[in-house]
């Protein structure tokens, strides 16, 4: 396996095809991936009560919405794109998003069988399943004041206008459809990048400890592949509800 290294602490990695599932998947050049998502129009999205993403209930997958991107947990790995059906770029364990650690058990779509025995009301215990090394460069990654919680970013819905039948490929002809459409500037690094994609950057070190106030975020933050709709486990707010303060949406 053959990995991207961006500036700023994300590593970006790239999948072979051959380990996609490609399936159902679609067939993305670089330096994106398939990873067996290929939804038939824009998703249904919701917010997560109490927190600043939204989740995808009916989708078959582990799909999720955060500042700017959307996020799969897939394989043990997270995935980001700003596009709803990729290409996909892998997010090391270290560099992905505390908003999205955060997310309690039950807004997994597919959990992986290691999620069993966590409380489905509280933050899945990467902790544990990721190690010392890992918990020791996220301290207070599961501690934070709700209150603080910065603001959901509005949704891009502009990108309705692009079914599967019409949907972009190529990484360009996106930048360039999401640079007239949605004005929206991530407010965490790794989304920036991740916006700035398929451009190579220099390696950069590992961040820092955060401020006290949102622990466990790396310094400057971090971000950059059949339905059974879940009403009881949180209806938050709807793909079809008003963008947020921040950016804007475009139908």
């Amino acid at each position: 396996m053959r990995n991207l290294l961006l500036v700023l602490p994300l590593l970006l990695g790239q999948v072979p095809a051959t380990q996609a599932q490609v399936s159902v998947g679609v067939g993305i050049q670089m330096p994106g991936v398939s990873i067996g998502i290929n939804l038939p129009i824009f998703p249904d999205l919701r917010l997560v009560p109490g927190y600043p993403v939204y989740y995808a209930p009916e989708a078959q997958a582990n799909y999720f919405y955060y500042d700017g991107l959307y996020w799969v947990f897939q394989g043990d790995n997270w995935y980001a794109s700003s596009w709803y059906n990729g290409p996909w770029q892998r997010v090391m364990p270290l560099y992905v998003p505390v908003y999205l650690l955060r997310v309690p058990v039950r807004y997994y779509r597919q959990p992986p069988p290691y999620f069993r025995n966590w409380r489905p009301d509280a933050p899945p215990r990467w902790d544990q399943h990721w190690g010392r090394e890992w918990q020791q460069s996220r301290p207070g990654w599961d501690r934070w004041d709700r209150h603080a919680s910065p603001p959901p970013a509005p949704l891009p819905t502009y990108q309705r206008r692009y079914p599967q039948s019409r949907y972009p490929q190529e990484p360009t002809r996106q930048q360039a459809i999401r640079a007239e459409n949605f004005n929206y500037q991530p407010r965490e690094p790794v989304s920036r990048q991740a916006y700035q994609l398929p451009e190579r950057s220099k390696p950069h070190s590992p961040p820092s400890q955060a401020a006290p106030q949102d622990r466990g975020q790396p310094q400057g933050g971090a971000e950059r592949s059949n339905p059974g709709q879940d009403k009881k486990k949180g209806d938050g707010q709807g793909s079809q509800g008003k963008d947020k303060k921040g950016g804007r949406g475009s139908d």
